[in-house]
Protein backbone atom coordinates (compact mmCIF):
# COMPACT_ATOMS: atom_id res chain seq x y z
CA UNK A 1 0.00 0.00 0.00
CA UNK A 2 1.15 3.85 -0.61
CA UNK A 3 2.05 5.25 2.34
CA UNK A 4 -0.46 8.34 3.48
CA UNK A 5 0.77 12.01 4.10
CA UNK A 6 0.06 13.86 7.21
CA UNK A 7 -0.78 17.01 7.30
CA UNK A 8 2.33 19.62 7.95
CA UNK A 9 3.50 22.75 8.89
CA UNK A 10 6.42 23.53 9.63
CA UNK A 11 9.46 23.89 7.12
CA UNK A 12 12.75 21.50 6.20
CA UNK A 13 13.34 19.12 9.06
CA UNK A 14 10.82 20.29 11.47
CA UNK A 15 8.47 20.19 8.60
CA UNK A 16 9.86 16.46 8.15
CA UNK A 17 9.09 15.75 11.62
CA UNK A 18 5.46 16.96 11.82
CA UNK A 19 4.57 14.99 8.39
CA UNK A 20 7.02 12.04 9.56
CA UNK A 21 6.15 11.44 12.88
CA UNK A 22 9.15 12.76 15.99
CA UNK A 23 11.29 10.58 17.67
CA UNK A 24 11.22 9.80 21.48
CA UNK A 25 8.28 7.66 22.03
CA UNK A 26 8.08 5.52 24.55
CA UNK A 27 6.28 2.93 22.53
CA UNK A 28 8.62 0.44 20.61
CA UNK A 29 8.41 1.80 16.59
CA UNK A 30 7.29 -0.95 14.55
CA UNK A 31 9.85 -1.53 11.70
CA UNK A 32 8.90 0.46 8.87
CA UNK A 33 8.45 3.32 11.42
CA UNK A 34 12.09 2.97 12.11
CA UNK A 35 12.47 2.97 8.25
CA UNK A 36 10.85 5.92 7.66
CA UNK A 37 12.77 7.72 10.88
CA UNK A 38 15.80 6.24 9.15
CA UNK A 39 15.05 7.99 5.94
CA UNK A 40 14.06 11.10 7.55
CA UNK A 41 17.35 11.33 9.34
CA UNK A 42 19.28 10.89 6.01
CA UNK A 43 17.00 13.64 4.40
CA UNK A 44 17.37 15.77 6.76
CA UNK A 45 21.26 15.84 6.42
CA UNK A 46 21.14 16.48 2.57
CA UNK A 47 20.37 20.45 3.05
CA UNK A 48 17.69 20.02 0.35
CA UNK A 49 15.02 18.48 1.54
CA UNK A 50 12.65 22.14 1.40
CA UNK A 51 9.94 20.43 3.33
CA UNK A 52 6.44 22.03 3.27
CA UNK A 53 6.54 24.08 -0.34
CA UNK A 54 3.54 24.55 -2.61
CA UNK A 55 3.87 23.89 -6.44
CA UNK A 56 4.67 27.33 -6.91
CA UNK A 57 6.37 27.98 -4.32
CA UNK A 58 9.29 25.48 -5.69
CA UNK A 59 8.80 26.80 -9.48
CA UNK A 60 9.72 30.11 -8.08
CA UNK A 61 12.86 28.50 -6.27
CA UNK A 62 13.80 26.76 -9.54
CA UNK A 63 12.94 29.38 -12.03
CA UNK A 64 16.41 30.32 -12.80
CA UNK A 65 18.12 28.01 -11.68
CA UNK A 66 19.87 25.72 -14.50
CA UNK A 67 18.86 22.92 -16.17
CA UNK A 68 18.93 19.86 -13.35
CA UNK A 69 18.83 21.03 -10.61
CA UNK A 70 16.26 19.86 -8.17
CA UNK A 71 14.99 19.75 -4.32
CA UNK A 72 12.96 17.44 -2.29
CA UNK A 73 9.48 18.98 -0.70
CA UNK A 74 7.19 17.82 0.91
CA UNK A 75 4.37 16.27 -1.36
CA UNK A 76 1.11 17.85 -2.03
CA UNK A 77 -0.83 14.41 -3.23
CA UNK A 78 -2.51 12.82 0.09
CA UNK A 79 -1.18 9.58 -1.32
CA UNK A 80 2.74 10.69 -1.45
CA UNK A 81 5.00 11.70 1.37
CA UNK A 82 7.38 13.37 -1.51
CA UNK A 83 8.14 14.48 -4.70
CA UNK A 84 10.95 16.05 -6.33
CA UNK A 85 10.84 19.18 -7.97
CA UNK A 86 13.87 19.91 -11.14
CA UNK A 87 14.15 22.23 -13.98
CA UNK A 88 14.01 21.26 -17.22
CA UNK A 89 14.60 22.81 -20.39
CA UNK A 90 10.93 23.57 -20.64
CA UNK A 91 10.80 24.68 -17.25
CA UNK A 92 10.54 23.30 -13.61
CA UNK A 93 8.52 19.83 -13.33
CA UNK A 94 7.32 17.89 -10.50
CA UNK A 95 7.83 13.69 -9.99
CA UNK A 96 6.41 12.28 -6.60
CA UNK A 97 8.26 9.85 -5.27
CA UNK A 98 6.23 6.39 -4.15
CA UNK A 99 6.67 4.48 -0.56
CA UNK A 100 5.36 1.07 -1.05
CA UNK A 101 6.32 -2.41 1.34
CA UNK A 102 8.90 -0.11 3.11
CA UNK A 103 10.37 0.69 -0.38
CA UNK A 104 10.58 4.62 -2.55
CA UNK A 105 10.30 4.46 -6.20
CA UNK A 106 9.60 7.08 -8.91
CA UNK A 107 5.84 7.30 -9.16
CA UNK A 108 4.75 6.34 -12.59
CA UNK A 109 2.69 4.76 -15.16
CA UNK A 110 0.86 0.97 -13.48
CA UNK A 111 2.96 -0.14 -16.91
CA UNK A 112 6.54 0.70 -16.06
CA UNK A 113 6.40 0.49 -12.25
CA UNK A 114 7.29 -3.36 -11.39
CA UNK A 115 10.57 -2.24 -13.87
CA UNK A 116 11.21 0.65 -11.51
CA UNK A 117 14.19 0.41 -9.18
CA UNK A 118 13.48 0.43 -5.42
CA UNK A 119 15.50 2.03 -2.90
CA UNK A 120 15.55 1.69 0.94
CA UNK A 121 15.73 5.26 1.46
CA UNK A 122 14.54 8.74 -0.79
CA UNK A 123 18.34 10.36 -0.76
CA UNK A 124 19.72 6.25 -1.72
CA UNK A 125 16.97 6.88 -4.60
CA UNK A 126 18.42 10.25 -5.51
CA UNK A 127 22.10 9.37 -5.30
CA UNK A 128 21.25 6.49 -7.66
CA UNK A 129 19.44 8.58 -10.49
CA UNK A 130 21.86 11.43 -10.51
CA UNK A 131 24.74 9.46 -10.70
CA UNK A 132 22.63 7.71 -13.77
CA UNK A 133 22.47 11.26 -15.25
CA UNK A 134 26.18 12.00 -14.82
CA UNK A 135 26.84 8.97 -16.34
CA UNK A 136 24.80 9.14 -19.70
CA UNK A 137 24.50 12.68 -20.28
CA UNK A 138 28.19 14.04 -21.99
CA UNK A 139 26.44 17.88 -22.60
CA UNK A 140 23.15 19.65 -23.96
CA UNK A 141 21.19 17.82 -25.81
CA UNK A 142 17.95 19.22 -27.28
CA UNK A 143 14.59 17.89 -26.94
CA UNK A 144 13.59 15.96 -30.06
CA UNK A 145 9.86 15.09 -31.10
CA UNK A 146 8.54 17.44 -28.27
CA UNK A 147 10.07 15.47 -25.73
CA UNK A 148 11.59 17.09 -22.68
CA UNK A 149 14.74 15.35 -20.80
CA UNK A 150 14.83 15.09 -17.30
CA UNK A 151 17.98 15.18 -16.00
CA UNK A 152 19.09 15.52 -11.86
CA UNK A 153 22.73 16.79 -11.64
CA UNK A 154 22.41 19.52 -8.76
CA UNK A 155 20.45 19.65 -5.41
CA UNK A 156 19.22 23.25 -4.59
CA UNK A 157 20.47 23.68 -0.90
CA UNK A 158 17.89 25.31 1.94
CA UNK A 159 21.34 26.92 3.46
CA UNK A 160 25.15 26.13 3.19
CA UNK A 161 25.71 22.81 4.29
CA UNK A 162 28.28 22.63 7.58
CA UNK A 163 31.56 21.87 6.68
CA UNK A 164 31.85 18.78 8.39
CA UNK A 165 29.02 17.33 6.60
CA UNK A 166 30.92 18.39 3.08
CA UNK A 167 34.10 16.47 3.87
CA UNK A 168 31.87 13.76 5.22
CA UNK A 169 31.17 13.71 0.88
CA UNK A 170 34.42 14.11 0.01
CA UNK A 171 35.83 11.31 2.51
CA UNK A 172 33.16 8.78 1.22
CA UNK A 173 33.97 9.41 -1.84
CA UNK A 174 37.46 8.95 -1.60
CA UNK A 175 37.45 5.49 0.18
CA UNK A 176 34.83 2.88 0.93
CA UNK A 177 37.00 1.34 3.76
CA UNK A 178 35.96 3.76 6.64
CA UNK A 179 36.65 1.78 9.49
CA UNK A 180 40.39 1.53 8.14
CA UNK A 181 40.75 5.38 8.66
CA UNK A 182 43.00 6.33 11.66
CA UNK A 183 40.10 8.28 13.37
CA UNK A 184 38.45 8.29 16.72
CA UNK A 185 35.31 5.78 16.51
CA UNK A 186 32.93 8.74 17.04
CA UNK A 187 34.17 10.11 13.42
CA UNK A 188 33.52 6.74 11.90
CA UNK A 189 30.05 6.62 12.94
CA UNK A 190 29.62 9.69 11.75
CA UNK A 191 30.83 9.29 8.49
CA UNK A 192 29.00 6.35 7.99
CA UNK A 193 25.57 7.76 8.77
CA UNK A 194 25.91 9.54 5.36
CA UNK A 195 27.70 7.61 2.85
CA UNK A 196 25.69 9.14 -0.47
CA UNK A 197 27.47 11.00 -3.13
CA UNK A 198 24.96 13.46 -4.64
CA UNK A 199 26.96 16.53 -5.64
CA UNK A 200 29.94 15.31 -4.33
CA UNK A 201 32.18 15.87 -7.92
CA UNK A 202 31.32 19.64 -6.85
CA UNK A 203 31.73 19.24 -3.26
CA UNK A 204 33.20 22.82 -2.03
CA UNK A 205 36.42 20.73 0.18
CA UNK A 206 38.97 18.70 -1.17
CA UNK A 207 40.74 16.66 1.77
CA UNK A 208 44.34 15.50 1.60
CA UNK A 209 45.04 12.46 4.09
CA UNK A 210 48.11 12.33 4.90
CA UNK A 211 49.97 11.64 8.72
CA UNK A 212 46.14 11.68 10.11
CA UNK A 213 46.09 15.60 9.17
CA UNK A 214 43.34 16.56 7.37
CA UNK A 215 43.52 19.64 5.33
CA UNK A 216 40.56 21.54 3.97
CA UNK A 217 40.96 24.00 0.76
CA UNK A 218 38.25 25.51 -0.27
CA UNK A 219 37.29 26.84 -3.58
CA UNK A 220 35.29 30.03 -4.11
CA UNK A 221 34.15 29.61 -7.75
CA UNK A 222 32.05 25.80 -5.94
CA UNK A 223 30.84 28.05 -3.22
CA UNK A 224 28.46 29.58 -5.62
CA UNK A 225 26.51 27.12 -5.63
CA UNK A 226 25.61 27.56 -1.71
CA UNK A 227 23.24 30.14 -0.79
CA UNK A 228 25.53 31.71 2.04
Amino acid sequence: MTLRCLESSGNGAEGAQSQWGTAGSAEEPSPEAARLAKALRELSHTGWYWGNMTVNEAKEKLKEAPEGTFLIRDSSHSDYLLTISVKTSAGPTNLRIEYQDGKFRLDSIICVKSKLKQFDSVVHLIDYYVQMCKDKRTGPEAPRNGTVHLYLTKPLYTSAPPLQHLCRLTINKCTSTIWGLPLPTRLKDYLEEYKFQVLVQRAAVILNIQKNIFHVYFYPEELSDFPF
